[in-house]
């Protein structure tokens, strides 16, 4: 089976900062893989490669089999890659309906154009749907300014499944929410995601969410994969609560 993502030998470098030293690992499809590490571990730089908007200095990615390494990142998102960000990045003046329809217009234009009517037929029934999936139907006529953190989060990631993506890539999806929010806020997100498959890989600093939502956990320090397979083994691995869960568990 091919793997939906390919990583090899990857290496970013920052001047004398090693973000990347040579990463590999093939994810397949349907798995729901978390990476975990300290700050500056080099999780995000990895998103942000796999996702276009960093350029690897060597490597190569692929997606389906198919090189993206130098693809932008629209034309990564186009070939079937999605992905939400830690502050979520949302019209802050619209609605929740109106940001998931901005989304549905975005991804069903050839081209973007500022000419595109945003309520075409189709694109508020898909917005509409995508908002019950992930239990916002209550607040789809509510400027995201009202919104706590939380339902900000669950929009944004909302907007990554207009694409029905083959890989969707999520950048700490609990955070700053509630310690009594965060299982519910997850167990959405997955609920969400079921009706398309999609394989997803999430960055993730709370051991809580990742135990409980993952079936795999790729473990980073200094660039570097130390520490690669399921929750119970990587989260007891010596190397792993040294530099990373500072000997929880």
């Amino acid at each position: 089976m091919t793997p939906v993502l390919s990583v090899r030998g990857l290496d970013k470098r920052f001047g004398a900062v090693v973000a990347a030293d040579a990463l590999s690992i093939d994810v397949a499809p349907g798995q729901k893989v978390s990476l975990i590490g300290a700050n500056g571990a080099g999780k995000t730089t990895f998103v942000n490669m796999v996702t276009g908007y960093l350029k690897p200095d060597r490597g190569s990615i692929a997606l389906d089999g198919i090189d993206i390494g130098s693809g932008s990142p629209r034309s990564v998102a186009r070939l079937g890659i999605s992905r939400s960000f830690q502050i979520p990045q949302l019209f802050i003046d619209l609605t929740a309906a109106e940001n998931l329809t901005v989304a549905v217009s975005g991804a069903s234009a050839s081209a973007p154009s500022l000419h595109s009517p945003a309520q075409a037929h189709g694109r508020h029934d898909k917005a509409s749907e995508l908002l019950g999936r992930f239990g916002l139907a209550h607040v789809a006529d509510r400027p995201v300014s009202e919104l706590a953190g939380g339902v900000r989060k669950l929009v944004d990631i909302a907007m990554a499944l207009v694409r029905r993506p083959k890989l969707l890539l999520l950048d700490e999806p609990t955070s700053g929410v509630s310690a009594e929010e965060k299982f519910v806020t997850m167990d959405r997100v997955i609920h969400a995601v079921a009706p398309d498959a999609a394989t997803i890989v999430f960055v993730e600093h709370d051991m809580d969410i990742v135990s409980r939502y993952a079936d795999r956990v790729v473990a980073f320090y200094s660039g570097r994969i130390i520490a690669d397979g399921n929750p119970d083994h990587v989260l007891r691995d010596a190397e792993v609560r040294r530099y990373v869960t500072g000997g929880a568990r």
